[in-house]
């Protein structure tokens, strides 16, 4: 998909300075980081759309920008669920 914005060229000029010239970039790397800050994106879909080679990669990238992982205490029950199931209840 690709979309298109018109912006003024002063602001344009003003983006620059302070994005450098990939605007193209600027602009994803912002979509998706407020995507996944809102909830609205997980990890893998992040992962992807920026190109990153490992979910590691990934959380490196979104902790360098102060964007907090999305893992809550259902995410936490989930995964003790998944570790119970593969390596047997050993909290009895």
């Amino acid at each position: 998909m690709t979309i298109h914005l018109q912006i003024p060229d002063d602001a344009a000029a003003a983006l620059r300075r302070a994005w450098g010239d990939n605007l193209d970039r600027a602009a994803l790397e912002a979509l998706v980081m407020e995507g996944y800050r809102a909830g609205k994106l997980g990890i893998g879909t992040v992962r992807r759309l920026l190109g990153f080679d490992s979910r590691y990669e990934t959380e490196e990238w979104l902790g360098s920008r102060g964007v907090h992982w999305n893992y809550g205490l259902d995410d936490l029950e989930a995964d003790r669920r998944t570790l119970d199931r593969v390596f047997g209840d050993r909290h009895s």
